[in-house]
């Protein structure tokens, strides 16, 4: 890049004065997409990055390697309604996976094809519900990446539109009453009803009829009250008697729930109790079925007085915390994921399917449903991620599951609790040459001395000296990383690199201790677990500094922002997609108030603290060498403003000491893209960028027999 230079960006004395401190913002300016000085920035970083991209040998080659990878499709875990069953699959050739129904007799019917709507791809299915009967359909979907999903009902057998599109439906659940008239939602208010920059909040539980105008006939049953950052759950017993409704203040690790008996109080007008209102941790309820031998009880999932999850048992009738008996108690090394209930009348005894992640990898057991006795185990494929336990709604004996690991597509497989054997019910639609690696869980110590795992992905042929590699992590919301097939990571090793996912703090993988170990005052945590992950990767042999590459996106992303700036020394190039970096305006942008108790609330003085201690655009010191830098952002992203990365992209091009030639800071904005679903060649086009960035300043040299052109 020898003749390229960072575009201009004027720095202002632009500060705002916080808690007695004075904290500068000099390109505040770029928060505001349609200013001319934005406008004339992004189209120079765009022209910066075409030209540098031109020096990347790589990114073809791994264009073609990850579309080949991904060409396994993709497929879900069946959905049943009697003997119909819904499922999405992707064929090799398509954009995105398609909805379909799947008779009893083996026919399948296409429901929701999103390219057939639009065939640009930009259009995404976000969710699907089918009626009680399974004769209807509703289903949402968003355009361009905004995650703004409408509402639409069809005929299941017909594929006529009874409805739709009903807007303002982002994240809603759809919650049916028996009949397939009418269904409980979540929908946002008219934007003209709430004050400015609000629209995304104030959310209210409806009762919905089928074909009627939700502006008008739309019955508000809950919501008013509550703080205006709340998301709801909402679902239906197949019955009909029971509407459960679980409310979260934004994505805090606690909820409050609700039951209402709609034999006792009308649809229109649920009589709603409390089950658990104002404490700090999260409970889901199942009631079992009026014809199941535990019909009467409520099964209990909590964390309540167990970080790592339980199971207990109380009567309907009877929910207080006190009369609830521990059935499947707290594993003390692994997390209690989910379960399932089978309890069909053809079993001896009911039976509790219990899925757990000990150490980020999964596994099944059985239980004796009554006394919650274990039984066994139920094997799997191998060292995995489990996902989408599905049974009959109407009790049964059957239990269909996911899995996957990192050379393993998403399969299906079906456990017979008559028989106690487990077999694959579908593969993914096709086969591809998936290379050979190996992988390994290592265990490292953080800063403070607690032990944090890692896998590391490697070739399978034995290692000849340290290799060109990514590190990634993520480490909040109490989200795990768990082995997951992945076309970039097997592009990435098929070339002759290394990939290692560490399981910082703030994640689940050790429950909700590990979680709250890395969130507010504790955030600190995070950070020092990814810099002794990229320690110990150095020190072991596996890479150099010179080798090593970090990535995150989202609060991953705010994840390696805030290492290259607390310790540029240690990496040698960084891509950062979709970030969160200006911790202090955070809370003023996108969803960001939502998620004020993970991080904090800079309204508050201590909070504040903690937030300015890290955040990236606040530590950014001019003459330091900082590493290789490309931003990914999306100009759709509804959830994380780009406006955080064109802020920090500007302050380290004018600030880094490291010459454009060595270690460019980039910016690449893609249009029609949001934050998370997308179609396959989008996936591929951003990735096959960003690794042959890496590829560039990891000097990973393809081989023709690791990549084959």
């Amino acid at each position: 890049m020898p003749s390229f230079v960072y575009p201009q960006a004027e720095r202002l004395t632009v500060a705002d004065r916080l808690h007695g401190r004075d904290v500068p913002d000099p390109y505040r300016w770029l928060e505001d997409p349609r200013d001319p000085r934005t406008v004339a920035w992004s189209e120079s970083q765009e022209a910066l990055f075409s030209a540098a991209r031109e020096g990347w040998p790589a990114t073809q080659r791994f264009a073609e390697r990850m579309t080949e990878l991904m060409g396994t499709g993709d497929v879900s875990a069946p959905s049943w309604r009697g003997e119909r069953r819904f499922l999405t699959r992707r064929l090799p050739e398509q954009e995105h996976a398609v909805l379909l129904a799947v008779e009893a007799d083996g026919t399948e019917r296409v429901l929701v094809d999103p390219m057939a709507l639009d065939p640009s791809g930009t259009t995404t299915l976000d969710g699907w519900q089918p009626s009680k009967e399974g004769d209807r359909l509703a289903y949402q979907l968003s355009e361009g990446g905004t995650e703004e999903s409408a509402v639409y009902v069809i005929d299941v057998g017909t594929l006529e539109r009874l409805e739709g599109p009903i807007t303002r439906a982002r994240y809603t659940p759809v919650a049916w009453l028996p009949g397939g008239e009418a269904y409980y939602y979540v929908r946002k208010p008219h934007p003209d009803t709430v004050p400015e920059g609000e629209q995304q909040f104030h959310r209210r539980v409806k009762l919905h009829k089928v074909g009627t105008d939700p502006e008008v006939e739309d019955v508000e049953i809950f919501g008013a009250g509550q703080p205006k950052t709340s998301y709801f759950g909402i679902s239906v017993t197949l019955d009909g008697r029971w509407l459960k409704v679980e409310t979260y203040p934004g994505t805090a690790p606690r909820n409050d729930l609700y039951l209402a008996d709609l034999t006792a109080s009308s649809p229109e007008r649920p009589v709603l109790s409390p089950v658990q209102v104002g404490l700090d941790n999260q409970t889901s309820i199942e009631i079992c079925a009026p014809d199941s031998p535990l019909a009467g009880s409520v099964l209990v999932w909590t964390d309540r007085d167990a970080p790592r999850g339980r199971i207990c048992v109380a009567a309907v009738g009877d929910l207080a915390y006190e009369n609830w008996r521990e059935l499947v108690p707290e594993d003390p090394e692994a997390v209690l994921d989910s379960y399932a209930l089978l309890d069909g009348p053809e079993l001896e005894r009911p039976l509790l399917v219990v899925a757990r992640t000990r150490h980020a990898v999964g596994e099944l057991a059985l239980h004796d449903a009554r006394t919650g006795e274990k039984i066994g185990e139920i094997a799997l494929p191998g060292l995995g991620t489990l996902y989408g336990l599905s049974t009959r709604p109407e009790r049964g004996h059957e239990l269909w599951f996911g899995y996957t690991d990192f050379t393993t597509p998403v399969q299906i497989h079906h456990f017979d609790a008559r028989t106690g054997q487990t077999a694959l019910w579908e593969r993914p639609p096709a086969e591809v040459e998936i290379p050979q690696v190996r992988t390994r869980q290592v265990t490292y110590a953080s800063k403070d001395g607690t032990e944090v795992r890692m896998f590391v992905i490697e070739g399978s042929e034995e290692s000849t000296g340290p290799k060109p590699t990514i590190l990634y992590g993520y480490g909040g919301f109490n989200i795990p990383q768990t082995p997951a097939y992945s076309a970039r990571i097997l592009a990435w090793v098929a070339a002759g690199g290394v990939y290692a996912v560490a399981n910082l703090r703030g994640g689940s993988e050790e429950g909700e201790e590990w979680h709250r170990a890395g969130m507010m005052e504790n955030k600190q945590n995070v950070y020092d677990d990814f810099h002794a992950a990229g320690d110990w990767l150095v020190d072991n042999g596996v890479t150099t500094r010179a080798q090593l590459g970090i990535f995150g996106g989202s609060n991953g992303g705010l994840l390696v922002g805030v290492a290259l700036t607390q310790h540029p020394e240690k990496y040698a190039a960084v891509v950062c997609w979709a970030p969160l970096l200006d911790m202090i305006r955070y809370e003023q942008h996108g969803l960001g108030i939502t998620w004020n108790e993970e991080y904090g609330t800079v309204e508050d003085p201590e909070q504040f603290g903690w937030l300015i201690a890290y955040s990236p655009y606040h530590n950014v010191h001019e003459g330091t060498a900082y590493p290789a830098t490309l931003f990914a952002v999306f100009d759709s992203d509804s959830r994380v403003d780009p406006l955080h990365a064109r802020k920090l992209a500007a302050a380290l091009q004018h600030a880094t000491s490291a010459p454009i030639t060595e270690r460019p800071v980039l910016f690449r904005a893609e249009r029609e893209a949001g934050h998370a679903a997308r179609s396959v060649s989008k996936t591929v086009g951003v990735y096959a960028d960003m690794w042959g960035f890496l590829a560039a300043q990891l000097e990973l040299e393809l081989t023709p027999r690791a990549m084959p052109v």
